[in-house]
């Protein structure tokens, strides 16, 4: 009611109407009658509460920015719980990743170099083997040439004694193989 008041003597203060020549109360002002239909106005505004229902108004929309507010303070807290979350797990993986790259570049280390003995051991199983066949072909061929070797001195012996053999040098010879063929038989 105060604040009406208040209201009233401010406009009425203020009022071009003062300005005015003749009578300022009388119904042929218009200034007055502007004065007295603006007063009628702000009474029927005060009679049905509108400013009372202007401050709800004002104050359920102030409440509901305020929530609002809260509600995107509480997002922004959550989502940046999230993203400590995400970078926590980010962070993570990457060492996780980081592990697995450097357990994956030991063993490919280790299996490099275990191929690398492998290696070596399966040239030397070769030189071996190599070796081995040459050894085996160089006996062969020392076996084939002793073979020719014996065939061609038995078959230089055999024309040798054939040429200084006579038929009763010959019979005498076999007599003789066949006695000692008799004694160690019996």
């Amino acid at each position: 009611m105060k604040q009406s008041f208040a209201t009233l003597a401010a406009l009425m203060v203020a009022s071009p109407a003062f300005a005015a020549s003749g009578p300022f109360f009388s119904l042929w002002n218009s200034n007055f009658a502007v004065l007295i239909a603006f007063i009628l106005f702000i009474g029927v505004l005060v009679y049905f509460k509108v400013p009372s229902l202007l401050g709800g108004m004002l104050d359920k929309r102030a409440e509901g920015i305020k929530s609002e507010l809260d509600e995107a303070r509480a997002l922004r807290e959550e989502a940046q719980t999230l993203l400590a979350s995400y970078e926590r797990k980010h962070k993570e993986v990457q060492e996780q990743a980081d592990r697995i790259v450097a357990h994956a570049k030991s063993e490919a280390a280790s299996a490099a170099e275990q191929a690398k003995k492998d290696l070596e051991l399966s040239i030397q199983r070769r030189l071996q083997a190599a070796e081995d066949q040459i050894a085996s072909a160089e006996a062969s061929a020392v076996r084939d040439v002793r073979n020719k070797a014996i065939n061609v001195a038995i078959a230089a012996a055999k024309e040798v004694v054939a040429k200084s053999m006579s038929a009763a040098n010959n019979k005498a010879l076999i007599e003789d193989s066949i006695r000692q063929v008799d004694a160690k038989l019996h």
